[in-house]
Parts: structure tokens; C-alpha cells; sequence
């Protein structure tokens, strides 16, 4: 396995980091701050795992325990088209962090602009630096582009977790829960023609990682950032363990949204097809990311010419490897304000 510093591309990456934490959305973005080549320049928030206001209070609480001070916006708060669901407080705890006993007070407070506006003027004040990882459903990402049609130029990449081609779905035999949460919207970040690459569940089923190994990140660091990460981590590895005696065995959880920046920063250790991606956005298929992989034939159905830009899509995965990047990026001397006192 390289080492940490050794990455494809020189120096840190700007990223955007568009999220809705969650779980796994918090292992994300520690991953994302203690790695060396990732500089997160903001963090815009969105309904899914929990309410957009929770998520935007989420995001200030993770950063400023770790030591953090990073722009956090709040963004769309329902989906464009279809009827809101209630969040899945039973996966991620009601608080999205799996029910936390107690929380220490913070001092930041968010950036005033939208997710979207943010999005947009980190991108025009940075033409073809930004990648964007995007993690929950993308409604703000596609709110941006009406603000800026030339967005797909502006930003160097984008990388989301989301959707499924060969896995079964979880939220439907069919769909991801990302993409179903706002299937309008993500059928119109597929067909903008960014540089993307999709990170579905066809790999992050693949990585399962264990409640020992964030109790012995906790540990090495006896830090309330960490301690939080474990604790929510439990929770989270409970609700998958209930669900899958596979992931029982080893009493964890799937990494999902980690894996987004995992491919950010270790592109080598995931195989990829590329093909153009629609959405279902109605009926029992809502939800559905279809990939053609036949590009050969000129289907009658329509919405599949040409004009659709093609995507990444990740299939394969190196999983142990992945765990091994997880594990030395988060037991590395990355936190700020150590502290010898556990504080949830």
C-alpha cells in the first residue's frame, strides 16, 4: 500500500464537502480533515439522515470538537419534486449521531449563504480547482447549477456516494437511499456533464468495518472527536448488525460515504466502468441509477443519446486495503487540542 503522502495529484485537494451527517457521514469527514492531501474549504449541509438544520448543527459540532474552523452552510431542506421522508432516526440515531448522551457547548456559527450559493462562489472564485464530494441527496448541487449553467467547467470534479447498478438498492430492491431521497435532482447532476464519479453501494456493500477498530481509534487518541465517532459508530453498527448476520459476525457497519474520499485520495484501489447514468424519478423504480452498458446500440427508448454525458461508475473495490487507508489516515496525529478526559 502506498504511503499517505504518495497521492496521484500534488498537494492538497480543495474539496467542498456536501453532506448530511450521519454516521457515516462523520467517519467521512474525519477521514477527510486527518488526511493530508484533502483541504476542506467548506462544508454545505442537506436533508437526508437527518433534517438540514440538524445536519448543518452536526457539522459545526464534528468540526469545532476536533479543533476546526471551516465555513458550514445550510441548504435544501426537501426534495425537489416528490414528498419529503421522516429521517432515519433508527440507522443513525435522532440526532444523527447516534443519540448522543450530552454535547459540549460550541462558538461557531454558519455562513450566512445558501449551500448552493456557497457552492457557487467557491467555484467562480476558483475555476478547475474545487472537486466537490457529495455524500447525501444532491439537491443542493443541483440547485447550484441553475444558479451557474457553467458550473460543470468550474469545478474540477465531483465524486458522490449514492446509487447502485449491479447491488440490490436499500431503500427499494432498486434504488439508494441518496438518490431516492431526491431522484429530480439527481437525475439532473447525472445529465449536467460534470467530471463525475459515482461511488455506489456495489462497493460500499464491499467495505465492512468494525466496532473495535473506532474503539481503538478512540483510544489511541483519547480525544472528544474520536470518542463522539465511536460512540455514534455503535449505534450505527447495531442497527447493520441487527440487519445482516455477515456484518454480525464482525459487529460493524458499511463504510459508505468514507469511501468517497477514500476513492479521492486512492483512486487505484477501486475499478471502474464508465457509461451514461439515468434516474427513475417515478413508480417503483424511483430512485434507480441506470447505467447503459451498451453504448453500441441506439436504444428506441429515448434519453439515452449522445448528448448524456458519461460517468464513472465504481464496481469493484480492494476492501481490506480501503480498511487499512481508513485505519492509518485516523490513528495519525491529526487532532487538534488533545485532551486526556473522554467527553461525548
Amino acid at each position: 500500500m502506498k504511503n499517505l503522502a504518495d497521492m496521484s495529484t500534488p498537494g492538497p485537494t480543495p474539496v467542498i464537502y456536501d453532506t448530511d451527517p450521519g454516521v457515516d457521514d462523520a467517519m467521512a469527514l474525519y477521514y477527510a480533515l486527518a488526511h493530508p492531501a484533502i483541504d476542506v474549504l467548506g462544508i454545505t449541509t442537506t436533508f437526508g439522515n437527518v433534517t438540514v438544520k440538524q445536519a448543518a448543527l452536526n457539522a459545526l459540532y464534528l468540526t469545532e470538537i476536533a479543533g476546526r474552523r471551516i465555513p458550514v452552510t445550510e441548504g435544501v431542506a426537501t426534495p425537489w419534486v416528490k414528498p419529503g421522508e421522516a429521517p432515519p432516526g433508527h440507522i443513525h440515531g435522532d440526532d444523527g449521531l447516534g443519540n448522543l448522551p450530552a454535547r459540549q457547548p460550541v462558538a461557531s456559527r454558519l455562513d450566512p449563504r445558501s449551500s448552493a450559493q456557497f457552492i457557487v462562489d467557491m467555484a467562480r472564485s476558483r475555476p478547475g480547482e474545487i472537486t466537490l464530494v457529495a455524500v447525501g441527496p444532491l439537491g443542493n448541487l443541483s440547485l447550484a447549477l441553475k444558479l451557474e449553467p457553467e458550473l460543470p467547467r468550474l469545478l474540477r470534479e465531483v465524486i458522490l456516494m449514492g446509487g447502485t447498478v449491479l447491488e440490490p438498492g436499500n431503500v427499494s430492491p432498486v434504488a439508494e437511499a441518496n438518490i431516492w431521497n431526491d431522484p429530480h435532482a439527481a437525475d439532473k447532476v447525472f445529465t449536467a456533464g460534470f467530471k463525475l464519479t459515482m461511488v455506489g453501494l456495489d462497493v460500499t456493500h464491499r467495505v465492512i468495518l468494525p466496532l473495535s477498530l473506532f474503539a481503538a481509534i478512540a483510544e489511541r487518541h483519547r480525544h472528544p472527536a474520536t470518542d463522539v465517532l465511536h460512540h455514534a459508530v455503535g449505534f450505527y453498527a447495531n442497527f447493520y448488525s441487527s440487519l445482516y448476520p455477515h456484518v454480525a459476525q464482525i459487529h460493524g457497519c458499511f463504510g459508505h460515504d468514507v469511501l468517497a474520499f477514500i476513492y479521492l485520495t486512492h483512486p487505484g484501489l477501486f475499478k471502474i466502468e464508465v457509461g451514461r447514468v439515468r434516474v427513475a424519478t417515478e413508480g417503483l423504480a424511483q430512485g434507480q441509477t441506470m447505467m447503459n452498458r451498451k453504448d453500441f446500440i441506439d436504444f428506441a427508448q429515448k434519453g439515452w443519446g449522445q448528448d448524456v454525458p458519461l460517468t464513472q461508475v465504481c464496481l469493484q473495490v480492494d476492501a481490506p486495503a480501503c480498511r487499512a487507508v481508513l485505519e492509518e489516515t485516523l490513528m495519525a496525529d491529526w487532532l487538534r487540542g488533545s485532551r486526556p478526559a473522554r467527553v461525548l
